[in-house]
Formats: C-alpha cells, structure tokens, sequence
C-alpha cells in the first residue's frame, strides 16, 4: 500500500514538495543616487582636509545610515540617517554625533547637511 504526501514517517521523503512562492523581501530603506552623491561628495571633501578616514553604509527595514569615521577602529564621528517613517514628524534626515546627540533634523538633506559641512569664510 502507497502511503500520500501526509502519510508515514515525517523523516522519510517521499518525493511529494509543498511548492509555496518565496517570502517577499522586506522593503528596505537606501539612499537614492542624488543623496548618495551628496553624501559621497561631502565625505570626499572631509577626507581631503584629513578629517574623516572611513564610512559605513547600512540599509535597515526602517532606516538607511551612512556613518562616516575618523578611523576605522572606533565609534562613528556622525551618523546620517534617513527615516521615512519619521518624515511627518521630524523630518526625513537626521545627524547624530559620536555622543548619541541629534545635531539636526529636517526634510531636506542638504539643509541637514550644513551641520557638519561648514566651509571656513573669511571675516573682515
């Protein structure tokens, strides 16, 4: 007698596949090309002055962070996070620094980007 699919030792195969369609992968955050080249450009600059030394990207369920380091050892100096579910709120965009401070929120990555991209003027 044939045993079916749900029939006898759960061990044994029985060359009977459930066929389930592939979980769906949780959409993550990233960072579009504009914001990658802003960021990269700023990173550019820091790198040329010495100093920053490294960066980290990570893409999360929740939020994308491009951390950037003064060596590649230690905690990151900022943390660029972009969090769309916090959009309304706060703002897309958001700095931390090495402390765990927020240096500043907003919607636009440019404008949060000030922050740390102070070019040296010259006072008169």
């Amino acid at each position: 007698m044939q045993s079916g699919c749900g029939d006898g030792e759960p061990s044994e195969t029985r060359g009977c596949a459930v066929m389930r369609p592939p979980p769906a992968a949780a959409p993550q955050v990233t960072f579009s090309r504009r914001e990658l080249h802003r960021l990269l450009r700023l990173y550019g600059r820091k790198v040329a002055a010495g100093e920053w030394r490294d960066y980290a990207v990570d893409f999360l369920r929740d939020r994308a962070v491009f951390s950037v380091f003064r060596r590649s050892a230690e905690v990151p100096i900022y943390q660029i996070v972009k969090a769309p579910r916090q959009a309304r709120k706060q703002g897309t965009y958001c700095i931390i620094s090495a402390t765990g401070l927020i240096v500043r929120r907003g919607h636009e990555l440019d404008g949060v980007l000030r922050a740390i991209d102070r070019s040296l003027a010259i006072v008169r």
